[in-house]
């Protein structure tokens, strides 16, 4: 038999076995290492397309279920491809074993260089549990006007390593997903409207229910001020120079809008009071001189 003598060589040359073997009646056992037969090829062929097929389903499923809660798709993307590589993994694990390799060493080495390997990439393994987190739970979103990490600006992406923002100076900024976690997020398109506090000095001669009135008519009458809750203006300190009001009113969330109404408004109370004669006071001293009692009159 053909295999029977390709089994009985032990010698260093494959190539002095093949030459015994007639032409076109060369079988695969006689190629392969002892005691792996063709039968283990195929089963370990099968059974790791199995797998592989397995994978490619489960990545479909998992990545349709999981966009429901995903609409941008990064997170199910993501998902979806560990879960498929997971899988095909453990395929080939099946299929070594089918083949007779010992798996157990080979984990262990796996192991260990995994180790090894966490070790070297523990920042970006941080940044991507980060962004697994703001995309599963939504802090912010993109388009979201937000400040954070000494930063303010619209957010453009959330991606797999950083928070893009472009910024109201209009630079592009990239922060590490793990400083947007770890650091205060202020949101502030999370809700459609916002309010501004302007502070308001006015002279302590003044009538204070007087420029309150005329406080109240001033922002009412400036586009942009909502009608509710409606503006209000009230005392909040004795200064050095002024008595100051705290004047509250709400407009649309974004910070164009703020910008635009709020500078709106303080032209509308410099132009009543001006009208009104109500004196916005600038920072004063008054100096009283003392006369130096040892000086001699003479």
């Amino acid at each position: 038999m053909v295999a029977d003598t390709a089994t009985v060589v032990t010698g260093p040359s494959v190539l002095s076995v093949l030459r015994q073997v007639p032409a076109g009646e060369l079988e695969l056992d006689a190629v392969v290492r002892e005691g792996v037969t063709a039968t283990d090829w195929l089963v370990a062929g099968a059974t790791f397309a199995g797998f592989v097929v397995a994978a490619m389903v489960l990545r479909r499923v998992i990545e349709r279920l999981v966009r429901r809660t995903d609409p941008e798709g990064a997170i199910a993307r993501f998902a979806a491809r560990m879960v498929r590589n997971l899988v095909i993994l453990v395929g080939l694990l099946y299929a070594l074993t089918a083949l007779g390799v010992q798996i157990g060493p080979l984990v262990g080495a796996l192991g260990v260089t995994g180790i090894a390997i966490a070790f070297a990439v523990t920042a970006i393994l941080e940044n991507v549990f980060a962004s697994a987190m703001l995309k599963t739970r939504r802090p912010i979103r993109v388009g979201d006007q937000v400040w954070t990490n000494e930063r303010s600006g619209t957010v453009t992406e959330i991606n797999f390593r950083a928070v893009v923002i472009e910024s109201f100076d209009g630079e592009r900024v990239f922060i590490p997903s793990s400083m947007v976690m770890d650091d205060v997020i202020v949101n502030h398109t999370a809700t459609p409207t916002r309010r501004t506090v302007l502070a308001v000095g006015v002279a302590y001669g003044s009538d204070l229910h007087r420029a309150q009135d005329v406080l109240l008519e001033a922002v009412g009458g400036v586009d942009g001020v909502l009608p509710g809750p409606a503006p209000q203006a009230w005392v909040t300190t004795f200064g050095e120079s002024s008595i100051d009001f705290d004047v509250r009113f709400w407009t649309a969330s974004d910070i164009a809008t703020v910008f635009r109404v709020r500078s709106g408004v303080a032209m509308a109370i410099k132009d009543t009071f001006d009208r009104e004669g109500i004196e916005i006071p600038f920072p004063q001293r008054v100096v009283t001189m003392v006369p130096d009692e040892s000086a001699d009159p003479s």
